[in-house]
């Protein structure tokens, strides 16, 4: 079957929606009505059409809000045709700017809710956590992930559990979540056995004085861990070589690394493919264009299937085996409710050895362990890799962090789950870590029908969201707000969750701080995340003294700009890493630290 490109199929369409009516225009005035318009005249007519369109929608929205004693939202209002303009900053801002930035002005001049209006779409965004308690909570079943978001995503995410609605999202969670339901020790076991590796290949830096790479290590750890407890399957890419500061003369480091290539075609192409998907969402319904000449999801997804399918195949493979020498014939499934009442999940069982009771489907099986993968290994390395940063530019946080791992657990012990639920600043930090750099700073749902929002300004009237509307909202930017967290909202500060600012600020307002989601649709994975920073943690400070960051060590391209520091003061001014996103957050470039080993150790 002939395929064409993303970009020549949105033009085809655009053709077929756009110029066929022009020609037909013209072609039936010909005909029927003895005068002949022009092709020009047809073509003419199209921007009558869409202008025409564009009142008629304004019009009936007026008319809908009012119904419901509400108003229409703020739009912004650009210098160019369509906010091309709006759209053309803020792709520039994420290419070339803070976290954030564009939007925080925008929220400054129009509230913390307001309208794009980017080629006539109605795409609202917000950082109210009573707008965001809606959507995820109270109105759940008024917001969809929508079919334009399921499509964008589908070539990687399929119709995984985060790329899908209704039946389907209900039948992944199901199936997933009593995977989830506990603790258990085969976790800190595989935890421990991939600690035990990333701690050698840090010594082995710290020994000579050299630098590395903190995010591609906990990018190594959560791959090999992720991957094990997925498939039983680990890559062992901790084991292959790791990156070198860029300005290190490669003749000089030839002898120092002895260690084999590991295969790393497996996490680039799922970088690569989580960049395109993530492209095509910041630029809207236009992004075809941008892919006239390819499809930019089809080589790395390749790449990832050629990794994946065996391993799907095999255990469909040991599923019907087991079946049949245990008498079950055609490769019987159970339902995912009537396993919400068997017994628990066995501690040895890997994700994929679960999934395949419920179904035999490999697109299905394929779909949910990338959708799990994506959850279990960017986010964790994201979270680590901020932590070990704030540790090292704030070494008075690291010395009493490090003193309570001491004090609880030892010097070379392996914790247990009830210390560390003992371990109170432990959790501090890291909730502090995703309060300030939370792993999916951007998200996005759609509403279903027409719907308010109560009004930022309580003097003013509800906001009138139309139903199909783009709703976008940042936890990232809501986690800062200083009349939600107070004056000091951008300082790094773990004791906001121990002392009096945790009632004042977070308990009297819970959608205050979401790092996991909330709703039905709250992250599954919360506990074993925060077993897995943990443990990493206290394995980290077991192992070493204190962290410094290796300025030199970062690539200049990659460094924060010159320019951060003018402006208001705030994180961005003092910030010593570069934060992106693509689906989840990273620091461009890595980040390099120098690790100073204890002496304990």
């Amino acid at each position: 079957m002939l395929r064409f490109t993303p970009g020549v199929d949105y033009a085809l369409r655009g053709a077929t929606k756009y110029l066929a009516p022009s020609v037909l225009l013209a072609v039936l005035t010909q005909r029927f009505a003895g005068f002949n318009v022009g092709l020009l005249a047809g073509l003419l007519a199209i921007p009558c059409y869409a202008s025409a369109r564009i009142l008629w929608s304004d019009l009936r929205m007026k008319r809908e809000a009012a119904k419901l004693g509400a108003r229409l939202i703020p739009r912004l209002r650009g210098r160019w045709f369509a906010n091309l303009d709006i759209l053309k900053e803020m792709n520039w801002h994420f290419s070339n700017g803070y976290l954030g930035d564009g939007l925080t002005q925008i929220l400054e001049e129009y509230g913390n809710a307001f309208n794009f209006h980017v080629l006539w779409g109605e795409g609202v965004f917000t950082v109210c956590p009573e707008h965001i308690k809606l959507i995820l909570a109270t109105d759940f079943n008024n917001y969809e992930k929508g079919p334009r978001f399921i499509e964008t995503m589908s070539p990687v995410l399929g119709t995984g559990v985060f790329n899908s609605d209704g039946s389907m999202w209900k039948f992944h969670r199901s199936m997933t979540r009593p995977f989830f339901s506990r603790d258990r020790i085969s976790h800190f076991d595989l935890f421990d056995r991939h600690a035990e590796v990333l701690i050698y290949r840090m010594k082995e830096r710290s020994s000579i004085g050299m630098g590395i790479d903190v995010q591609d290590l906990m990018g190594r750890f959560t791959l090999d861990s992720a991957t094990e407890f997925l498939f039983g399957s680990c890559v062992h890419s901790l084991n292959g070589k790791l990156p070198y500061p860029h300005h290190l003369d490669p003749a000089y480091l030839a002898p120092l690394d002895n260690h084999q290539v590991a295969d790393e075609k497996f996490p680039r192409a799922f970088l690569q493919a989580q960049e395109a998907i993530s492209q095509r969402e910041r630029l809207g319904p236009i992004w075809p264009l941008w892919e006239m000449f390819g499809d930019a999801t089809k080589e790395p997804m390749r790449v990832v299937n050629a990794f994946i399918d065996p391993i799907i195949q095999e255990a469909l493979r040991k599923k019907r085996t087991k079946d049949t020498e245990t008498g079950i014939l055609g490769g019987q499934t159970i339902k995912p409710e009537e396993d919400a009442n068997s017994a628990e999940v066995e501690d040895d069982v890997t994700l994929l050895d679960h999934l395949v009771k419920f179904t035999s489907d490999p697109v299905v099986l394929k779909d949910e362990t990338l959708n799990i993968m994506l959850a279990g290994r960017d986010t964790t390395a994201a979270t680590l890799t901020v932590l070990v940063y704030f540790l090292a530019m704030y070494p008075e946080v690291l010395k009493r962090l490090r003193t309570e791992v001491l004090s609880k657990v030892g010097s070379s012990e392996r914790p247990t789950y009830a210390e560390i639920r003992d371990m109170k600043y432990l959790r501090a930090v890291i909730n502090e870590v995703l309060r300030l750099y939370p792993v999916v700073p951007f998200n996005v749902r759609q509403s279903i029908n027409d719907t308010t929002w109560p009004s930022p300004d309580p003097n003013e009237k509800p906001l009138y969201i139309p139903g199909g509307t783009k709703t976008m909202y940042s936890v990232f930017l809501m986690q800062r707000r200083k009349d939600l967290w107070g004056p000091d909202a951008e300082e790094f500060d773990p004791d906001r969750f121990l002392d009096d600012r945790l009632k004042k600020y977070l308990i009297s307002n819970s959608f205050a701080f979401l790092p996991f989601n909330a709703g039905p649709r709250i992250c599954l994975g919360q506990q074993f995340a925060y077993n897995e920073i943990s443990f990493m943690v206290i394995r980290l400070l077991q192992n070493f003294e204190s962290f410094s960051l290796d300025e030199d060590a970062q690539p200049p391209e990659t460094r924060p700009r010159a320019y951060w520091k003018d402006g208001p003061s705030g994180r961005r001014a003092i910030e010593k890493f570069y934060p992106k996103v693509t689906l989840t957050l990273y620091a461009y470039g890595g980040l390099w630290v120098k690790a100073h080993e204890a002496k304990e150790s």
